[in-house]
């Protein structure tokens, strides 16, 4: 029988085949301006290559078929291992090739920290499930670098660009990669409540017995590990081998089955006297382990507006190929609106994050260590809570198209929560913020030094200096206003850094909606005098 023909008409062609650094004008300058432009070379060939449709696929099988726990073999023996699809290895393999995991340790140079974020902000748009163990290594490296046994031990191993996931002992090893284990049933965010213990050894080393209700991700090769010590709450590096080659009693319960991230294997964990060294000192585990949180930290807002770059690229490119009622969407004024607003909260992100990964490049400058300390949980507490909001409205843009499968959208709306409550929540970034404006006077300098040179560019934005001036010193009820002025901090950031370098028609209107407050509650409510064609024009450059 011949059925007649159906034709698909008015639909946008998948956006596949693109360079994701040469189509993002925003990133390009930020490298150029924040002291990576020896990079430029190699961050054009990354997005030549992550932009290419084969590698976007990967993405979607990685978290289509989701890790499986292999916890015993035929036998009856314990096996605790995490089987991937093979998109997984794959998309892990071009992670260490760039060398995500350990470049700015293993390469040290000027703008090093910058030229890695620009990496992983475009490594964020194909796939962020397996930006977790990334992360984690790259936080995990300063604190082993610290102890001599580990540094010599395992950092030649860390620093490889080459990604084995075979479960052997570190000496078989070709590469190697590195998780953490802080949380317990009973206390989530407070850490001190923990009740894994920690008993001396003979020989140096410590056993460890207890639990961790959130452990990412069991199949790295160590992790670092929180556990009572006699001395009070330590760190521990926990490897899955022993060094007599026997395998270390890490048993994996199972696996979370989470909102999204499914790509990436996270875990219950019981340790029964597994093998531990001492990491830090004695008493001191929550120090020890914040030093890889303020890393891991700067990849939530690299990953979220990663994502948020990657739902507008997304949303723009529907919109120049969709009609709708006679007319291209993108020709449309409302959804011009909707689509400039979108593209400002992105730039704006991707500006203040490069801005901080240059601030984790000045290790020994005292101001930018400060800034780093303030800026990083303030800009991970508001970039990640603009991502869900972000990524909402640019999947209803695409409608319906947006809430199937088939597509990314869905993927990068269930991901975004994640970077909010991993490495602290909400409470904890505000808190933390401060905290650090507690711990030194001069932290308020520094934010003042740096809010500085767009005095005077901009009436609105001078007043809104003005106004958080006023916030930080008024010391009643800090804790109670700790989100408004933790929010307030980063879009005061966000504003100098845009008054300074973006085009004017951006800087005006992230200044005019922001912080003047011509601007609704939700997307697309920007003023009339926004030049919302200019800000799509430059949002994606294909």
């Amino acid at each position: 029988m011949h059925w007649p023909t159906h034709e698909v008409l008015n639909q946008s062609p998948v956006l596949a085949d693109y360079n994701l650094y040469q189509s993002d004008t925003a990133l390009q300058e930020g490298v150029q301006r924040e002291g990576a432009a020896w990079a430029v070379g190699e961050l054009n060939a990354t997005g030549a290559e992550l932009g290419r449709a084969d590698s976007l696929e990967l993405g979607r099988l990685a978290n289509q078929h989701t890790p499986q726990l292999r916890a015993f073999d035929a036998k009856g023996h314990r096996r605790d291992q995490i089987e991937f699809h093979p998109a997984w290895h794959t998309l892990m393999q071009g992670i260490a090739a760039r060398g995500f995991h350990s470049a700015p340790w293993a390469q040290p140079r000027q703008g090093v920290h910058v030229a890695r974020a620009a990496g992983y902000l475009l490594q964020a748009q194909v796939e962020a499930g397996t930006l977790c163990p990334t992360t984690m290594t790259y936080g995990a490296i300063p604190a082993l670098a610290k102890h001599a046994q580990l540094a010599h031990e395992w950092l030649p191993t860390l620093y490889r660009r080459e990604y084995d996931a075979r479960d052997l002992p570190l000496p078989q090893k070709r590469g190697g990669l590195i998780g953490m284990g802080m949380t317990e049933k009973q206390g989530g965010s407070d850490v001190r409540a923990n009740t894994t213990v920690a008993q001396p050894q003979t020989d140096g080393s410590h056993a460890l017995t207890g639990h961790k209700w959130f452990f990412s991700a069991p199949q790295c090769d160590a992790h670092l590990v929180l556990a009572q010590a006699p001395e009070g709450l330590s760190c521990f590096f926990v490897p899955r081998w022993r060094p007599d080659g026997s395998k270390n009693p890490v048993l994996v319960q199972r696996l979370k089955d989470k909102l999204g991230n499914k790509s990436n294997a996270s875990s219950e964990v019981e340790f029964h006297a597994a093998y531990g060294l001492l990491l830090g000192e004695a008493g001191r585990g929550v120090p020890t382990i914040l030093e890889m949180g303020t890393y891991t930290r700067l990849d939530c807002v690299l990953g979220t507006a990663g994502m948020m770059r990657q739902a507008v690229s997304q949303a723009i490119h529907h919109s120049r190929h969709r009609s709708a009622f006679g007319q291209l969407l993108a020709q449309q004024p409302l959804m011009q609106n909707v689509l400039a607003d979108l593209a400002l909260e992105t730039e704006a992100a991707i500006t203040l994050s490069l801005r901080m990964a240059r601030a984790f490049d000045a290790q020994d400058d005292e101001a930018e260590t400060l800034l780093r300390r303030l800026l990083t949980p303030a800009a991970k507490y508001w970039v990640c809570k603009r991502g869900p909001e972000l990524a909402a409205e640019a999947m209803e843009v695409m409608g319906g198209n947006g809430y199937v499968e088939e597509g990314v959208h869905a993927r990068i709306y269930r991901e975004m929560p994640v970077n909010s409550i991993w490495e602290g929540s909400g409470n904890i970034m505000c808190l933390d913020v401060l905290r650090a404006i507690g711990k030194s006077p001069r932290t308020v300098e520094v934010l003042q030094a740096e809010l500085a040179p767009a005095l005077g560019r901009h009436p609105g934005y001078d007043r809104y200096v003005a106004r958080l001036q006023a916030q930080f010193a008024d010391t009643a009820g800090l804790e109670t206003r700790a989100r408004r002025l933790t929010q307030q901090l980063v879009l005061a950031v966000q504003a100098s850094l845009l008054l300074q370098h973006a085009p004017d028609f951006v800087a005006q209107a992230f200044v005019a909606s922001r912080l003047e407050g011509d601007w609704g509650d939700s997307f697309g409510t920007l003023g009339a005098s926004v030049a919302k064609e200019a800000l799509i024009a430059r949002a994606l450059v294909i």
